[in-house]
Parts: structure tokens; C-alpha cells; sequence
């Protein structure tokens, strides 16, 4: 009898004992392994955050100029891709990087696939750094890194610290998780629901919707190596789970990309579509061979490894079999999201003839380059005209759908620049007289006003649009100003449509006289806005955007200008060139 009662009450013997349902002491004991779970869960994420924010800090400003400079030949780009994602342990992070450059141009659409497949070859680094299994040495990393940041004053020997502080309470997280998640193993319940993970579609779906839950595969691949590190999964069981994985991952990507170019969407597909045609070729290859128990028996005693190696060559393997399709990828992307027909036919020029330059007759060449680049600047300076009306109306009433076409006139812009400037060069190369060679080089100088016009209409829609998102409002009296800004700036702007050379020559005055009105009013509004911050009329974030809003439409003035300069030294040259009649030269 004592000996029951002892069996029955020993603490000792109770604990070791892990119960489920309604049995004495199931309930504690439940909820102890789950907090303990989650403790290492967030210590394992916090861990993998401080590494990446550590390795980050110590590679300093240069990954950005690498992606930038690296990416022309597809193997240097794939060797890049993989190596910025080593060093900053996410392959979401490269991919949102690799977004911003596309969405900027400083990246080709093509060049950014083979940065795409390399990061997926670098973010299994981290799985495989997990394998390793230094659990035992893990809090002396910890110390050792917490050690650096706290008694030593080097942003060096900071960033090192943080990169082996956040690997030791890596591991101490991952050895929680393990711990915790062992009772697992003796519940029916559950092995029954990781059972149904040798389904390949079950077990693709959890990976991807886990994956794009916690917006890291990394981050999932820890969790998974874990689970089999405490027994509860074995490869063969986890083995879709890692595919979709993969999947879940281009997440962070397809968010970043909302709201960018074309292009940049096409980006994030070229991510998913590499990943979802990697796990159709190793879910086949599971289902028809045994891949997965070839991969077991390489490191038996070893599951973490198993994980991370599967990944491993899940990546490198689809990599090498889609390297060569790198082209047809992007060839799919434009598929997926073909060119809007408003937007084929805007990026086209209305007046320029290149052709000009590649006949053989010359005769009149220097006329019909001075008409073309007059013309198509007026094409030029339509479009930024439209822009600087529709960044006020997205001030009074935003409008996603204006924002986005606001956009497009901007790329219309970008591209009409890009090739005056490339017309002009032409042109003077084959240009004999001066007078003709510096009309035409002006147009340089007249486009480039124009585009920065566009840029600053680009900023009011996008302060227009944070206003928008914040749930912000001004007051009537700064839309009012704003408004006038907005009308003296176009006022300037229809000045500067002119039908021909003759009405050059009163330019200059007349835009003259509007610019100096807007630096007054300028002036003035400002102070009207201190006024009413003084008096709390406003938020302090309200007059911060208020005032760059002028300063935006101020701009604008300054360059038009410089445009109506410029259109006054172009009739000059034109003029001395004989272009246009004596008698307009003579009045000037």
C-alpha cells in the first residue's frame, strides 16, 4: 500500500511522465511544454534576427554596390545572389533588394534572375550552419558575443558580438524547441497529423502557408530541423513540408513589390515560378525514385542534417537545370503580366527620326533635328504638364488608379529624356555648323528640366499618397495655397507651349515675372504655415509634408524657367542659322 501511494504521489515520478486529455497532471504539463516552446521560438527567431542584423552591420554599405555592379554574367550573378543572402541570412531580403534595383532600372530584368537563384542556393547557409549542432558551446557564444557589445566601444567588435551573440541564443533556442517538442512523439493525435505530411500536396501547402506566416524559410527550416531533431518527424515525412518551403518564401517578395513598376512585379514572379518549378521536379522525383531515404542514409544519425542538406540540393539542383532558361523565365514573366496596350503605345516617340542620320543625303539634316527635338520636347513637356495638374488632384481626392497613371507619364518621361539626349548626340556628331551644334545641344538642357519637373509632380503624388494611407488631412486654408501654388506652376508651364520660333523671343519675361509671383507666394504661404503650427492649427507631420509640398512647386517654377532660357538661346542659334525670318531676329 505505502509502496502505491508512493508510485502514485512521488514528484519525481510524476514528472517525467507526460499526459494528454484528462489525465492528472496532463493539463500542467501541456501547457509547460508549450510556453517552453514558445520561449524557444522566439528566442530561435530574435537569435537568427541579431545574426542577420550583425553580418549585415559588418559587410556595411557594400552589398547594395555588389548587386548593383556584379550581375551582368549569369554565373558571377548567381554567385552574388548567393553570397549577399549568406551574409545576410534571408533570401527574402536579396529578392526585395533585388525589387528596389529592378523598380529603380539600375537592374535588368534578366540580370535579376540569376541574383534570384543564387540567394536560394544562400539561404540554405543557415540550415546547414544548424546541423551542426553546437548546442553544448552555445551559451558560451552567447557570452562571448554579449561580451563584445557591452564592454568594448568598436562598431566593429559590435557587430561581431551581435553576429555570435544572435548565434548562441540561436542554438539555445533551437535546443527549447527540441526539448519542448519531444512529449510530441507518444501523442496519437499528432503523429496522425504528420502522417498526412507524406501527402505531397498536404505537406507542400503546410510548408508554403507556415513559411509565408513567419515571412523566412530559413526561419521555417529551423523549426522543421527541431521537430526532427526531437523525434517527432523523420526526412521522409518532412521532406514536402521543406519543398513548399520554398514557396511560401517568395511572400515577402510579392509584398514588397506592390505598388512598384511592372518590371519589379515581374521580378517576384520570376522568384515564385523558380521555386514552384524546383518543387514540381523533387516531388516527382520523391514520388517515382527513393530520393528521400538516399538522403537519410547519407547522415543517419544525423536529422538536422538531413533537412538542411535536402534543401541544400533542392536549390543548387534547381538552379542548374533552370540556369540555362534564364531568358524563357523572364520570356514567362511577360506572359504572366504582359505589357499594358496604353503603356506599348505611350513609350514611343511622336517626332524623333533616327533614320535621319543613317541616309545618305545630308541636305537640310541640322533644320529637321531642330524641328524634331522642338516638337518632341513640346510632346515632353505635355506629359509633365498633365503629371503636375494630377499630383494636386491626388492632394483634393486620391485616386490609386490616377497614382498609377501618374507613374506611367513619369516612366514616358524618364524614356522621352533618355533619348533626346541620344538624339542630340547623333545629331552633333553629324552637325557641321556651331550655331547648329548648339541649338540642338540645348534640347539637352531643356529636357533634363523637363524630366526633373516630372520629379517633383512624382513627389507631391507620393506625399499626396502618405496622406492618404496615414488617414491625414489638411485644412482648407493650406489646400487653398497649395491649389494657387499648383495653378501659378501651370500658368508657367502653359507659357512655355509654344507653336513656333517667333514666340521665343518674349519668353523669358513673361515666365519671368510668374516665377518671381511664385517666390513670393512662396514665401509667404510658408510663414502662414508656421503661423498655423504656432497657433496648433496643425499637426507638426502635416507642415513637414505642407512645406515640401512648396518647396516641390517652387521647384517647378525655377526650372520652367530655365526652360524659357533655354527655348530664348535656341531661337538665337536658330535664327543666326537662318532659320526663321530677319525680321523676328531684328525686333528681338
Amino acid at each position: 500500500m505505502i509502496a502505491k501511494i508512493r508510485d502514485r504521489f512521488h514528484p519525481f515520478k510524476e514528472k517525467s511522465v507526460f499526459y494528454f486529455g484528462n489525465q492528472k497532471g496532463g493539463r500542467k504539463m501541456e501547457l509547460s511544454n508549450v510556453f517552453a516552446l514558445a520561449g524557444g521560438l522566439a528566442l530561435f527567431l530574435y537569435g537568427m534576427t541579431m545574426m542577420s542584423n550583425g553580418l549585415e552591420l559588418a559587410a556595411g554599405n557594400k552589398l547594395k554596390a555588389i548587386l548593383e555592379k556584379l550581375t551582368t554574367n549569369r554565373f558571377l550573378g548567381v554567385a552574388v545572389g548567393a553570397l549577399i543572402t549568406a551574409i545576410i541570412q534571408s533570401s527574402s531580403a536579396t529578392t526585395v533588394m533585388v525589387v528596389g534595383f529592378v523598380n529603380a532600372g539600375l537592374m535588368s530584368l534578366q540580370n535579376a534572375v540569376w541574383v534570384i537563384m543564387g540567394a536560394n542556393i544562400g539561404t540554405t547557409i543557415t540550415g546547414q550552419l544548424i546541423a551542426l549542432d553546437i548546442t553544448a558551446l552555445a551559451p558560451v557564444i552567447a557570452f562571448i558575443g554579449v561580451a563584445l557589445i557591452v564592454f568594448f566601444k568598436s562598431k566593429k567588435l559590435d557587430a561581431f558580438g551581435t553576429i555570435a551573440a544572435g548565434l548562441g541564443i540561436l542554438f539555445i533556442g533551437m535546443n527549447m524547441m527540441s526539448t519542448a517538442m519531444e512529449p510530441l512523439r507518444s501523442s496519437p493525435e499528432f503523429i496522425h497529423i504528420v502522417s498526412n505530411f507524406e501527402n505531397p500536396l498536404i505537406g507542400v501547402a503546410v510548408g508554403a502557408i507556415f513559411t509565408a506566416i513567419i515571412q523566412s524559410s530559413s526561419a521555417s527550416v529551423g523549426i522543421l530541423q527541431a521537430l526532427a531533431m526531437s523525434g517527432v518527424v523523420t526526412l521522409p515525412t518532412a521532406i514536402y513540408v521543406l519543398f513548399g518551403q520554398n514557396i511560401g518564401t517568395c511572400i515577402t517578395a510579392v509584398l514588397a513589390s506592390i505598388g512598384t513598376s511592372r518590371n519589379a512585379k515581374r521580378t517576384t514572379v520570376i522568384h515564385l515560378s523558380f521555386n514552384m518549378i524546383g518543387t514540381a521536379i523533387f516531388v516527382l522525383i520523391c514520388m517515382t525514385t527513393d530520393f528521400a531515404y538516399f538522403m537519410q542514409s547519407l547522415t543517419p544519425t544525423n536529422v538536422a542534417a538531413q533537412i538542411a542538406n535536402v534543401h541544400t540540393v533542392f536549390n543548387i539542383v534547381t538552379t542548374i537545370i533552370l540556369l540555362p532558361f534564364g531568358k524563357k523565365l523572364v520570356d514567362f514573366t511577360f506572359i504572366i503580366l504582359p505589357k499594358k496596350k496604353d503603356k506599348e503605345a505611350q513609350m514611343t516617340l511622336k517626332h524623333l527620326d533616327f533614320s535621319i542620320f543613317t541616309n545618305d543625303y545630308h541636305i537640310g539634316t541640322s533644320a529637321i533635328a531642330n524641328t524634331q527635338l522642338f516638337n518632341e520636347s513640346q510632346n515632353m513637356l505635355d506629359v509633365a504638364i498633365e503629371n503636375v495638374r494630377k499630383s494636386f488632384e491626388l492632394i483634393i481626392s486620391y485616386k490609386e488608379e490616377k497614382y498609377e497613371q501618374l507613374l506611367r507619364n513619369e516612366e514616358y518621361i524618364d524614356y522621352l529624356n533618355r533619348e533626346i539626349v541620344d538624339f542630340t548626340t547623333s545629331a552633333i556628331s553629324n552637325e557641321l555648323s556651331l550655331e547648329g551644334s548648339q541649338a540642338i545641344a540645348l534640347f539637352v538642357k531643356v529636357s533634363a528640366d523637363i524630366e526633373r519637373i516630372g520629379d517633383h509632380a512624382i513627389n507631391i503624388a507620393k506625399r499626396a499618397r502618405l496622406l492618404h494611407e496615414e488617414d491625414k488631412h489638411f485644412s482648407d486654408e493650406a489646400v487653398e495655397e497649395i491649389g494657387m501654388m499648383s495653378n501659378l506652376c501651370t500658368n508657367i508651364l502653359d507659357e512655355l507651349k509654344i507653336i513656333n520660333y517667333d514666340e521665343f523671343k518674349n519668353i523669358v519675361d513673361k515666365v519671368d515675372v510668374i516665377e518671381e509671383h511664385i517666390d513670393k507666394t512662396h514665401h509667404q504661404f510658408s510663414v502662414n504655415q508656421l503661423l498655423r503650427l504656432k497657433e496648433k492649427k496643425c499637426t507638426t507631420e502635416n507642415s513637414v509634408i505642407y512645406t515640401k509640398i512648396l518647396t516641390d512647386f517652387e521647384r517647378i517654377g525655377d526650372h520652367g524657367l530655365n526652360i524659357a532660357e533655354s527655348f530664348y538661346k535656341i531661337r538665337k542659334a536658330v535664327a543666326a542659322m537662318k532659320l526663321i525670318k530677319e525680321e523676328v531676329e531684328k525686333n528681338s
